[in-house]
C-alpha cells in the first residue's frame, strides 16, 4: 500500500513538473522586450512570399496578354482556382526557381530552396500563407526566432529533396512541405507535454492526426499535389521537433525556482550545425542516386 502511495505521489509530481514546464514554454515570449516579442520571422516570410507570388502572377498575366492593372486582376481571378495557362505558368515558375530536376542536375542547386517561396495561384498562396501565419505566430513565440527559421527552412528544403528524389517528373513549388514540417515539430511538443494537457493529450494528438491525414489525403484526389514533399516535410519536422522544440526543466539551486530550456540553440547549436550539414549531405545523396 505504501508503495502504491509513493508511486501515485511520484506520478503527480511528474505531471506537475511537466505542467510547469509546459506553461513556462508557452509564456516565455512574454519575458522578451520590443521586437524580440513580435513574430517578425513569420511576418517577413509571409509578406515576402506574398510579394513573390504577386510578381509571378503579374508576369503570367503580362505573358497572357494583359495590358493594364484591370487585365492583370482579371487574369489572376480567372486562374484563382483552376490554371488556364499551364505551360506559360510552368515556364514562369521555372524561370524564377521552381523545382525542376533537369535544371538541378545541371547545377542549379539553389532550386532546393527557392520553390518554398513560389506558389501557383491565388488559392494556393492564400491557403498556404493563412496556415503558415496562424501556426507561425504561435510557434515563433514558442521556440524563438532562430529556431523557428531553422525548422521552417530545413523542413522546407528536405521536402523539396523528397520531391526531387521520389517525384522527378514534377515541377514543384509551394511552402506546404515546410508547413507540414512545422506541424510535425509541434506534434512532438504536444507528445512531450501530453501529461499537461486534457485527457493526457489524446484529444490534441487525435486532432493533429486528423489535420495531417486530411491534408495528405488531398494529394490522392487532386492532381498536381506533391505528397512526397508533404511527407518529407512532416517526417523531418517530427525529427527536428524532437531535437529543438522547447523542453523546460527546473534548475537546481537558489531560493527561487528558475527554468532552463534544454533544447535552446545556445545549448544545441552543434546539433543545429550538424542538422544543416546533414541536410546538405541528404541533397548530395539524392543527387547521386538521381544521376547528378
Amino acid at each position: 500500500m505504501l508503495e502504491n502511495i509513493a508511486q501515485s505521489q511520484d506520478e503527480i509530481s511528474r505531471k506537475l513538473r511537466v505542467l510547469a514546464g509546459y506553461r513556462t514554454a508557452l509564456n516565455h515570449y512574454k519575458s522578451r522586450r520590443g521586437l524580440a516579442r513580435i513574430s517578425w520571422v513569420t511576418w517577413i516570410v509571409t509578406l515576402g512570399t506574398i510579394a513573390t507570388w504577386c510578381y509571378t502572377a503579374d508576369q503570367l498575366a503580362l505573358a497572357s496578354g494583359a495590358h493594364n492593372l484591370r487585365d492583370v486582376i482579371t487574369n489572376i481571378l480567372a486562374n484563382a482556382i483552376n490554371i488556364q495557362q499551364n505551360d506559360t505558368l510552368a515556364a514562369i515558375l521555372i524561370s524564377y526557381g521552381a523545382k525542376d530536376n533537369s535544371l538541378i542536375l545541371a547545377g542549379q542547386y539553389w532550386r532546393f530552396v527557392t520553390p518554398i517561396f513560389l506558389h501557383v495561384n491565388l488559392l494556393h498562396i492564400a491557403l498556404n500563407m493563412l496556415n503558415f501565419f496562424i501556426l507561425g505566430v504561435f510557434l515563433e513565440r514558442l521556440v524563438g526566432h532562430l529556431r523557428f527559421l531553422l525548422i521552417y527552412l530545413v523542413t522546407g528544403v528536405i521536402s523539396i529533396i523528397a520531391s526531387f528524389y521520389f517525384a522527378p517528373q514534377e515541377i514543384s513549388v509551394g511552402a506546404s512541405g515546410a508547413i507540414f514540417g512545422l506541424v510535425g515539430a509541434y506534434s512532438i511538443f504536444v507528445v512531450a507535454h501530453r501529461r499537461a494537457l486534457r485527457g493526457g493529450g489524446i484529444p490534441a494528438l487525435v486532432w493533429l492526426v486528423c489535420i495531417i491525414g486530411a491534408n495528405l489525403s488531398v494529394g490522392f484526389f487532386i492532381a498536381d499535389v506533391d505528397n512526397f514533399a508533404h511527407i518529407g516535410g512532416l517526417l523531418s519536422g517530427l525529427l527536428l521537433g524532437w531535437w529543438f522544440m522547447p523542453r523546460y526543466v527546473a534548475a537546481t539551486g537558489g531560493e527561487k525556482t528558475s527554468w532552463m530550456d534544454l533544447h535552446s540553440l545556445s545549448r544545441r547549436w552543434p546539433l543545429a550545425l550538424l542538422t544543416i550539414l546533414g541536410t546538405i549531405l541528404l541533397a548530395m545523396i539524392a543527387l547521386h542516386f538521381t544521376g547528378g
